[in-house]
C-alpha cells in the first residue's frame, strides 16, 4: 500500500457509505473501511474521529455557514444574510455531484436510530452557529435565534428539494420566500 494518496477523506466516506449500504452500520468496523478506501486505520483517524463521523463531516458545514455570514455586506437583514449564507453552502455542498451519495447517506441514516440521533444534533449545532454568526456580526439574541431557526427551517427544506433532483440554491431562497410569506404578520389570510 502506497505511503500517500490523495483525497483519502472522500475515499474513506464512499466506502464507508458504501460499507454502511451494504452491510448496515453496526456490522461495519473502521477497519473494515480503511480497507475498502485502501487505506490504514490510523489514516482512517487522521481524518475521522469515529465511523459517525464520516458521514457528518465534522465542523466543514458549520464553518461555510459561520464564513458566509461573517462575508455578508452589512447593510444586508438578518434574513438576507441567512438565506444567501444557505444558498452559498448550497453551491459549494450541494451539488448535482454529490446528489447520489446525499442520498445512499440519507437512506443508511434513517436505517439507524444512533445516526438519526447524530443527524438532529448536527442539525441544532447548525443552528447554533448560524444564531452565533449573526450575533457576531451585532444582530440582538432574540432576532438572531429566530433567523438561526428560519434559516435551518429553509435549509432542510432545500436539502429535500435537492435530493429530489432540484438546486439546493434556488430551493433554499424559495424556502426562505417562502418562510417569509407564512410569517408575515400583515393580517392577510
Amino acid at each position: 500500500m502506497a505511503r500517500w494518496q490523495p483525497n483519502a477523506p472522500e475515499r474513506l466516506s464512499k466506502a464507508a457509505l458504501e460499507l454502511f449500504a451494504e452491510r448496515g452500520y453496526e456490522d461495519t468496523t473502521v477497519i473494515d473501511i480503511a480497507e475498502r478506501a485502501g487505506l490504514t486505520k490510523s489514516t482512517f483517524f487522521r481524518h475521522f474521529q469515529d465511523k459517525r463521523e464520516v458521514l457528518f463531516g465534522g465542523g466543514t458545514l458549520a464553518g461555510l455557514l459561520a464564513g458566509a455570514v461573517a462575508a455578508a455586506p452589512e447593510t444586508a437583514s438578518p434574513l438576507d444574510v441567512v438565506t444567501d449564507a444557505v444558498a452559498a453552502v448550497g453551491r459549494e455542498v450541494f451539488t448535482p455531484e454529490r446528489r447520489e451519495f446525499g442520498a445512499l447517506r440519507r437512506a443508511v441514516i434513517d436505517a439507524n436510530p444512533e445516526l438519526r440521533e447524530r443527524e438532529a444534533l448536527k442539525g441544532l449545532t447548525l443552528t447554533a452557529t448560524l444564531a452565533d454568526a449573526l450575533r457576531r456580526r451585532g444582530v440582538p439574541e432574540l432576532t438572531a435565534c429566530v433567523a438561526a431557526e428560519l434559516g435551518a427551517l429553509a435549509m432542510k427544506l432545500a436539502h429535500e428539494h435537492w435530493s429530489a433532483g432540484g438546486d439546493f440554491g434556488e430551493s433554499a431562497r424559495q424556502a426562505m420566500a417562502d418562510v417569509r410569506a407564512a410569517v408575515d404578520l400583515s393580517g392577510r389570510s
